[in-house]
């Protein structure tokens, strides 16, 4: 069973993605017969004629597109006179410099307050599966005052097939980027490196995440070989502390996998709309493998062995439905080393920009609460 993108143009369904010609969200994992996603063409209008205020976060989209883009550790404070670096106070043993090489990133988007999201091809060394990532740095990455200190990674992934784009990064006009920057400004919200790669190896099926027998190592790659980048080119935190994983729809269910199966590599997940149980039909006959990458066994497998301890944010629209699916995970597993927050977003439907919504209204806080932040020079 192939589960595409949707309708195309002239069906009357959903409008393209100004960026990669697809519709932005795709449909819903089709499982439980839920409906297609539909987002009017007068909401897309609006927000990128400036609609809600969403303008301001995507006037210069292609303003430098393509161009080479390095994430050299910035001057820090205490440079002497010769360009030596004077040693930093109290260093934090979690903090891992870029281990390199350097990956070779491109801008593909550039956005008002000046920072950039940029784009890289990725041959997972640990998966075998080659697809292009995405990653985006806060101000505070390249503010001198940080020089010396590591900061948390948030791995965004999207609804849908997320193939062959992934909307977080392509249709920044979401507005996940603006709602790290402003929170993070305001110190409600820790300023978290974006790392938004490929979900799925193609458009026809969902993976679940999941390595799946005699298919792409799909669950490697996100475990794996997406955070060996990040680490391999940003200043990260060796701990899980510094680790999360943030989904919709589709990427949700894997998010919500991937920290019951690896509680040791990520501290939290905020989950968007998703499923609790795995159903793609490529698992066929596989039912111990299937079992093994299902996050409610993979739970009480976690509390059984008294942790360590995670964080779920469970985040649904009121218009979508699904409560009564995520409460009876959170009243099945939510005990002993797993915390579970379940937030209703009023008023809204199974879409990027309510959930984007329901993380500035509660999601970005809770999350940060319980992961590790930057420290300035001498803070």
């Amino acid at each position: 069973m192939g589960h595409g993108h949707g309708p195309g143009p002239g069906s009357g369904a959903e409008p393209l993605c100004v960026h990669c010609g697809q519709p932005p969200f795709g449909p819903r994992r089709p499982k439980r017969s839920r409906a297609k996603l539909w987002i009017g063409a007068a909401v897309i209008t609006a927000l990128l004629a400036g609609g809600g205020g969403y303008a301001y976060w995507g006037t210069d989209w292609f303003d430098g597109n393509g161009e080479d883009v390095t994430f050299a550790k910035p001057k820090a404070p205490g440079k002497d006179a010769g360009g030596g670096s004077a040693a930093p106070t109290g260093p934090d043993p979690d903090i891992s410099l870029p281990t390199g090489p350097a990956a070779q990133f491109k801008q593909s988007s550039k956005l008002d307050d000046g920072t950039r999201i940029s784009k890289t091809r990725l041959k997972g060394a640990k998966s075998g599966f080659e697809g292009d990532v995405w990653v985006w740095t806060p101000k505070e990455y390249d503010d001198p005052k940080y020089a010396n200190s590591a900061f948390p990674v948030m791995i965004a992934l999207p609804g849908g097939n997320g193939y062959p784009d992934n909307y977080w990064a392509t249709m920044p006009n979401i507005g996940l980027q603006k709602a790290i920057a402003e929170f993070s400004a305001k110190g409600t919200s820790l300023p978290f490196i974006l790392v938004m790669p490929l979900l799925n190896p193609d458009n026809k099926y969902y993976y679940d995440g999941s390595d799946i027998p005699g298919q792409p190592k799909m669950g490697t790659w996100i475990a794996e070989d997406v955070p060996d980048l990040a680490k391999a080119n940003f200043r990260t935190y060796k701990s899980r502390d510094g680790w999360a994983i943030m989904g919709n729809s589709s990427g949700a269910f894997v998010g919500l996998k991937q920290v019951m199966q690896h509680p040791e590599k990520f501290r939290g997940v905020i989950a968007n709309g998703g499923e609790t149980a795995p159903d793609s039909p490529l698992w066929k006959n596989n039912k111990a493998e299937m079992d093994a990458n299902d996050p409610a066994k993979l739970a009480q497998k976690l509390i059984q062995s008294k942790g360590p301890e995670v964080y779920v944010n469970f985040q649904y629209g009121t218009k979508e439905g699904g409560r009564d699916r995520l409460e009876k995970f959170q009243r099945e597993n939510g005990k002993g080393p797993i915390k579970i927050d379940l937030y209703e977003i009023q008023g809204g439907d199974h879409n990027g920009w309510d959930y984007v919504r329901g993380m500035r209204e509660q999601g970005l806080a809770a999350l940060s609460k319980v992961m590790k932040g930057p420290k300035p020079s001498g803070g």
